[in-house]
Formats: structure tokens, sequence, C-alpha cells
């Protein structure tokens, strides 16, 4: 079943990079008392997600800051050594990631997407999510790998 406003957001396990290598963190722990602006891609380092997509947001970090963002996160089924990588490629201090590496956020949310013609298998679709306090808010869905409904700006006009 897809994730809808108003659900709280799946509580799973992802990981992101520290120190001492991967670190499996709760979503819950990652969003609870925030207003959070969640980016889901299917793919670090894919065309659209990293020319397209993702600056969008670097571009407009301040407007949402300004209207009352205080974290902004990329997900993708990828593994948080390429999520780190990609991430820090940006060089941008305000965004951060987690890797849905088991795809247990993907299944959860009911946004997959089947890329397995190209290589790719299972992966999130591509969407944004505005999330306060773990509760699902506003949902961009493209249902797919298109990039309509969940650019920056589309994003920027609906808060």
């Amino acid at each position: 079943m897809k994730i809808k406003p108003g659900d709280t957001f799946p509580n799973v396990e992802v990981f992101q990079i520290s120190e001492k290598g991967p670190d499996a963190v709760s979503t819950k722990k990652l969003l609870e008392n925030n207003k959070v602006l969640l980016i889901g891609v299917p793919g670090a380092f894919t065309p659209t997600c990293a020319k397209d997509h993702l600056p969008g947001f670097i571009k407009n970090i301040d407007n949402f800051l300004n209207k009352g963002i205080n974290k902004i996160y990329v997900v993708s089924v990828n593994d948080p050594f390429v999520m780190d990588s990609w991430i820090k490629s940006y060089d941008e201090r305000h965004i951060n990631y987690f890797a849905d590496s088991n795809g247990y956020l993907m299944e959860k949310s009911g946004l997959s997407l089947d890329l397995s013609a190209i290589g790719l298998g299972m992966r999130l679709s591509r969407f944004v999510m505005i999330i306060d306090n773990c509760v699902v808010k506003e949902i961009f869905d493209e249902n797919g790998g298109g990039l309509e409904k969940s650019k920056a700006e589309v994003i920027l006009k609906s808060i």
C-alpha cells in the first residue's frame, strides 16, 4: 500500500557513513522533531537525479529553509558509500542523505520502481515528501522516474 499524507512515516533501518563506517539509524530518529524535505531518487549519480533533480534543491536551499524546512535528506536504494560520495560531490552542507540499502523503505512506503530492464533492479520512485515530526504532510510522487511534480520549483510553490 502506497504511503499518503497523514500517514506516519515508516520507521525502518537505513544507513549513513560515520567515522567508523556504515552506521544503521532509524528513520524515526532522523525525522522526529523536525520538519523535513525528503527527496527520493531512483539512483545516486544517475543522469536525471544528478543533473536536474537534486541541483534544483541545492539552488533553492535558502528558500526552503526560509519556509520552515529544517532538514533536507536525499534517499535512494544505494549503498551508504555511494550516497556519501554523491552528496559530497555537491559540497553542500545543508543536504544530508540516508541509504535505503536493503530496500526496507521502498517496500514499506510502496514507492517502488522496477528498473530491472536497464540493470538497476528495484528502486525508489522519484518523489519529494514534506514530513513534520514523522507525519507525512505532502507527497509529490512521479509514479516512476519522470521529473515534473517533484521539481524544487514546484515544491516551493506548494509550501
